[in-house]
């Protein structure tokens, strides 16, 4: 959120646009993998939807395309937007992956959600450490 801050700040809204469709196109092809991947590991599990893997998988040769151009017509751009997901990684780790942190860090991560809750009108924000219920 930061960083998407500061390029809005510094940069123009086209290259924003470059850098979020890039990272929406990325994140759709993954989804439709793992789709694929779930259908053939796991065939018997209950779906609601079923569709024919034809079009996921046409779908996935489109997806190719677009990424292939894309990485091709502006590298620069394209390394950007990767650069913006991979910093949620540390985030990732400090707050989900780690999970015998200090008490400090715990009621730093939940005051900032907290904040974040209250500033953007999310969810009625519960204060308090979790370990208390």
């Amino acid at each position: 959120c930061l960083a998407t801050l500061i390029i809005m700040l510094v940069g123009d809204t086209y290259t924003l646009i470059n850098y979020v469709s890039f990272i929406n196109y990325l994140c759709y092809g993954v989804t439709i993998i793992g789709l694929i991947v779930l259908r053939w590991k796991k065939p018997k599990i209950f779906r609601p939807i079923k569709v024919n893997l034809l079009i996921p998988i046409t779908y996935l040769a489109f997806w190719a395309f677009l990424l292939i151009f894309s990485l091709y017509s502006e590298p620069i751009v394209c390394g950007v937007g990767l650069i913006i997901i991979l910093t949620g990684v540390p985030v990732f780790f400090l707050g989900v992956y780690w999970r015998n942190k200090p008490k400090c860090v715990n009621r730093l991560i939940e005051s900032l959600t907290c904040w974040g809750q209250k500033l953007c009108f999310v969810v009625y924000p519960q204060c308090g450490s979790a370990e208390e219920e």
